[in-house]
Formats: structure tokens, C-alpha cells, sequence
């Protein structure tokens, strides 16, 4: 059984610093049994960023708050949820129970903010998570401006603790930002609570979703691209726990994505 103790020397070995901004993709089954539970993995990397550290992860949300408009519901279950759909609470509304149960825990822990958008939404803590999660744009909210782009600012770092390649959702920000022809755009409308009253934001971006960005990416794209950073780099896995992990520097993972993309989208192969 591992403790938060035996666990932040593995992230120490695994490349995390003091003073590190950390966004964390993690499976707990792929770390094993923890004393205390799955909130000792969060303290763990708490303790090996140290006070002026930060930590993000991604929460998006869950109950369809990003449904209405995008034409994934038929007509008629698409006005049911528009009539019924309460007002979205950035700061209360639960993590998508897709990214795993780590995600709702972190966004519960005391001292965690979140961003005010829906499906990119990102929680955070530590010193620079304010400044992180504000001002998050509502259209386009993978790309300039918004938690993702900060974080390629700061030159974070991609926490990767046995879980799937295909998650590391800092890529839909370099979809964003890298400049290609045929990107996909999706529309939206969110309820939010503005003067007591519920109203309805319309929302732009590229398609993030199933269909994805491009029609030209595979049914994994981003993993395709993650295991060629990681073998183009000789990177070796390190055990956190049980799980094989990797730290990816965001700002170099962002060069070679923004090729591979392009490259794909031009009809080569990453």
C-alpha cells in the first residue's frame, strides 16, 4: 500500500520540481492502493510542487450542460432538456464523470477555483491558480487566453500516471491555436444564472468532441502524437505507485503536436 509520503518522492523522481505548475491526468486503479484513499495522490503532488507550485486539472462538467445546440440530442430531447436544464454553477457544478473520479476530488479539495466555462472547464490550486482559471473566454475557450494557454505560458508540465495517452487535453489547445485549414466549428447555448434570472449564452468553438477537429484525425490522434513525443524524446516511464507515468513539458509537446497537426491535416501521417 503507498502513502502521500512514498508517492511524492516518486513524482520527485518522475521530474516534478518546487515550484512547478503540474496539470494531472491520473488512474487511480493504475496507482494501486493508497493509505488514506485517492485524495493522497492530490496532497502527494502537493507536497512535491511545494507552496509555489500550482496544480490544474480538467473538469469540464457533467448533466449535458453543453448539449443544447449541438445537435447530438434529438429535436424533442433537446427541448425537454432546454426547459428543464437549471442555471450552470461554475463553481458548484460537478466534474464529467468521464475523466475519472480524481477530477471530482480535486475540485472538491479546499482551496480549489475553478474557470467559469463549461465543456473546457479547469480547476486549480496553488499560487498561480487564480490568476490560471480567470477570465476564461467563453468562445474558442481551449486557445488564447484561456487556462490552457497560461499554461503553455508558464511552461507547465503534463502528469501522465497511467492513464490514456488519448486525455491529454492540453492538445485541444494547440488544435486551437495552430493554424490549419478544414477545422471543424461547433455552436451551443448554456443557461446561466445572470441577475436572478436564467438566460442562455451561445458559445462558439472547434469541435472538441467525437467527431473531433479535423476530419482527417484518427479515432486516437492525441495518443498517436503523445507516444511519438515520448519515443522521439527516449523518455522511460517512472512508477508512481503502481502506474507507469511520464512528465511531458508542455511547451515542447505544443511544438511537435502543432507539426504532427498540420502534417495530418495536409493528408501526411504525424
Amino acid at each position: 500500500m503507498h502513502t502521500r509520503e512514498g508517492l511524492a518522492g516518486d513524482l520527485r523522481r518522475l521530474g516534478v520540481g518546487e515550484g512547478d505548475t503540474v496539470m494531472l491526468h491520473a488512474s487511480v486503479r493504475a496507482v494501486g492502493a493508497v493509505a488514506g484513499g485517492p485524495d493522497e495522490i492530490l496532497w502527494a503532488l502537493a507536497r512535491a510542487v511545494g507552496a509555489d507550485g500550482t496544480i490544474l486539472m480538467y473538469a469540464g462538467c457533467d448533466g449535458a450542460f453543453d448539449h443544447v445546440g449541438r445537435g447530438v440530442m434529438t429535436a424533442a430531447a433537446e427541448r425537454e432538456l432546454a426547459e428543464k436544464l437549471p442555471a450552470f454553477d461554475p463553481a458548484a457544478a460537478r466534474a464529467c464523470r468521464e475523466f475519472g473520479v480524481l477530477a471530482e476530488f480535486f475540485r472538491t479539495l479546499p482551496g480549489t477555483v475553478a474557470s467559469r466555462q463549461v465543456s473546457s472547464r479547469v480547476t486549480a490550486r496553488g499560487r498561480r491558480a487564480e490568476w490560471l482559471t480567470a477570465e476564461h473566454p467563453w468562445d474558442y475557450s481551449y486557445g488564447a487566453g484561456s487556462p490552457f494557454d497560461k499554461f503553455h505560458q508558464l511552461g507547465g508540465k503534463i502528469a501522465l500516471l497511467g492513464s490514456d495517452h488519448d486525455q491529454v487535453t492540453f492538445l485541444h489547445y494547440v488544435e486551437h491555436v495552430t493554424p490549419f485549414a478544414g477545422k471543424r466549428v461547433v455552436r451551443y447555448r448554456v443557461p446561466m444564472l445572470e441577475d436572478g434570472v436564467k438566460r442562455w449564452r451561445a458559445v462558439e468553438e472547434f469541435n472538441t468532441g467525437g467527431e473531433g477537429v479535423h476530419p482527417s484525425w484518427s479515432e486516437r490522434q492525441f495518443a498517436e502524437i503523445v507516444d511519438a513525443f515520448i519515443a522521439a524524446r527516449g523518455m522511460a516511464a517512472v512508477d508512481v505507485g503502481d502506474a507507469p507515468s511520464y512528465l511531458l513539458p508542455a511547451r515542447e509537446l505544443a511544438r511537435h503536436a502543432a507539426a504532427a497537426m498540420v502534417a495530418r491535416a495536409q493528408g501526411a501521417r504525424p
